[in-house]
């Protein structure tokens, strides 16, 4: 599998963004994607989560209500609508697959993804 993140850029604060991550390969095999992000001199930090399958959608506290996952399975694609964009928001957003169906409070955990886009900047101007 290999995933592909792009749509990332420069932004100004409350402006909008959507960026994307476009899987290939055993794609099927997939359960759990999530993005991630890294912002400078930071650690990596979940950002959402969602099964393939569809159903639950989770989200880091810091971007729930502005940010929305969401899937294109025909495409083998998944998304993230960024909103209501802050300075803080600026990072390395990266997509994440995971093989293995684990409960949606694990998703957090970046050590239960198999397979790493990437990543894709997104830089948000105050």
């Amino acid at each position: 599998v290999q995933l592909q993140a792009s749509g990332g850029g420069l932004v100004q604060a409350g402006g909008s963004l959507r960026v994307s991550c476009a899987a290939s390969g055993r794609t099927s095999a997939l359960n759990v994607m999530g993005w991630f992000r890294q912002a400078p001199g930071k650690e990596r930090e979940f950002v959402s989560g969602t099964r393939r399958s569809g159903g639950t959608t989770s989200y880091a506290g810091s971007v729930k209500g502005r940010f929305t996952m969401s899937r294109d399975n025909a495409r083998n694609t998944v998304y993230l609508q960024m909103t209501s964009l802050k300075p803080e928001d600026t990072a390395v957003y990266y997509c994440a697959g995971a093989l293995l169906n684990r409960p949606s409070g694990m998703w957090t955990r970046d050590d239960m993804y198999d397979y790493w886009g990437q990543g894709t900047l997104v830089t948000v101007s105050s």
